[in-house]
């Protein structure tokens, strides 16, 4: 397989994965590329991701490491053969790749949990909306190029519109709802926005009144991407220079307690949707 200059963020992933799975088998790079029957330079550009693994290698590796869990093997052999050219591409050179990583992260997660307090989440935002945050975040843009950022966003939506939608869970703090991004009118149709998406089935949205006591919480705010199996979940969470990915078990771990702890102060869905109706009675 040839070379990449730019390896995604799930392929990224495959590599670190199977790096993994040797470090757990107790064995060196070099005798896994034995084992593999190529160099220590093609293990190291496997793991690195800078090059693409067949499905034969992965589980002749998966042999080698005896790794018994034929679930997590197929699902990075599925990731390993995976040709998907999405709709993501489209902004290749357009958009910085992290965000379109996210696409594709989202594209294959089998669930996605989100917990926001400033802003209402990018899945459940108007175009009015996404177009205020993208104008102030970036003034020097072209609104041509404000109304690509704007139409990627909108696109992402995809995953909870399309007939096999992903099931999808937000909480969102009553700040992220009062704070208006854009002018009034636009506040209204946003909070309609969130209210209609919420009567799907597999949409869940549920809100943390400013009033809640005891509620320690507001440094958790999260991405959650369910993988294939558990082991290949992944947390993002925003950074200085945009998405920062998370996937390390122990990580995995604190993330889905703290998803769950704020899950549980929060209001129930129905309570969720009342509360949002008198915000918006409140415009």
């Amino acid at each position: 397989m040839g070379r990449r200059q730019e390896p995604t963020a799930r392929q990224v992933r495959l590599g670190l994965e199977l790096r993994k799975m040797r470090e757990a088998a107790g064995l060196k790079a070099t005798e896994a590329a034995r084992l593999l029957g190529v160099s220590s330079v093609q293990m190291s550009q496997i793991e690195s991701a800078i090059s693409g693994v067949s499905e034969a290698r992965v589980r002749r590796l998966a042999g080698h490491y005896s790794c018994a869990d034929e679930q997590l093997v197929s699902a990075l052999v599925a990731m390993a053969t995976d040709r998907t050219r999405g709709w993501w591409d489209e902004y290749r050179g357009d958009l910085p790749t992290q965000f379109l990583d996210l696409s594709e992260l989202e594209h294959h997660a089998r669930y996605r949990w989100d917990v926001e307090f400033l802003h209402v989440p990018g899945l459940l935002q108007t175009e009015d909306y996404a177009r205020a945050l993208f104008s102030f975040v970036n003034p020097e843009f072209p609104e041509s190029e404000v109304e690509r950022w704007v139409e990627h966003r909108m696109r992402r939506r995809v995953i909870i519109e399309r007939s096999r939608p992903t099931p999808y869970k937000a909480v969102i703090h009553e700040g992220a709802l009062r704070i208006r991004v854009g002018d009034r009118r636009a506040a209204q149709l946003q909070l309609a926005r969130v209210l209609e998406l919420s009567e799907a089935d597999h949409v869940t949205v549920r809100v943390i009144p400013f009033d809640l006591d005891g509620f320690r919480g507001a440094g958790s705010a999260m991405v959650y991407a369910g993988g294939a199996v558990p082991e290949l979940d992944t947390v993002v969470r925003d950074g200085p220079n945009g998405p920062v990915y998370f996937d390390a078990e122990a990580q995995l771990h604190r993330y889905r307690t703290l998803f769950r702890r704020v899950e549980a102060m929060s209001l129930d869905p129905e309570r969720s949707r009342e509360f949002i109706r008198r915000l918006a009675k409140e415009l």
